[in-house]
């Protein structure tokens, strides 16, 4: 069998998307998803009922409105790992003091799925969860400890 990378990965915005503190981030939220979704390897990405980034859908984890939700799925870590540290996105993560506050919880998770396969938020806040009672392992993982589809250890 084949498969894809999942990903998820929650931040606390510092203000609503409406605030001018977060006007740089609302600026470059839709051009990033475009260049993400034309970055090699990229498959799918969640988004709300209008096509705008999961940063405006409300959060199905809790009573939180500043939360915000990404997923995705790429062909592999490698192209993805590619488009979070060395394309334009590597700016935001940088910078994202600017824009978020500190969470005190595993903020990011990777998984394989089936090709084909789209995940669903229930599933990503799973996969956080094992992570946090758990630490990385084979079915739940990050860059700092990640296992291939064959749930070897590339570390």
């Amino acid at each position: 069998m084949k498969y894809h990378l999942a990903q998820i990965n929650i931040s606390r915005f510092k203000a609503p998307l409406e605030d001018i503190s977060m006007k740089e981030f609302v600026d470059f939220l839709e051009p990033v998803n475009k260049f993400a979704e034309e970055s090699e390897g990229f498959i799918w990405r969640l988004k709300d009922e209008e096509g705008r980034a999961a940063s405006y859908l409300v959060n199905p984890f809790e009573d939180d409105e500043l939360l915000a939700i990404n997923m995705s799925v790429w062909s592999d870590v490698e192209h993805f790992k590619t488009f979070v540290y060395k394309s334009v996105h590597g700016y935001f993560l940088k910078n994202q003091k600017n824009w978020f506050t500190p969470i005190d919880r595993p903020r990011f998770a990777m998984w394989w799925v089936p090709v084909g396969y789209i995940p669903s938020m229930k599933e990503g806040k799973q996969k956080l969860d094992q992570i946090e009672t758990q630490g990385p392992s084979s079915s739940a993982f990050t860059f700092q400890k990640y296992f291939d589809n064959n749930d070897d250890v590339i570390t």
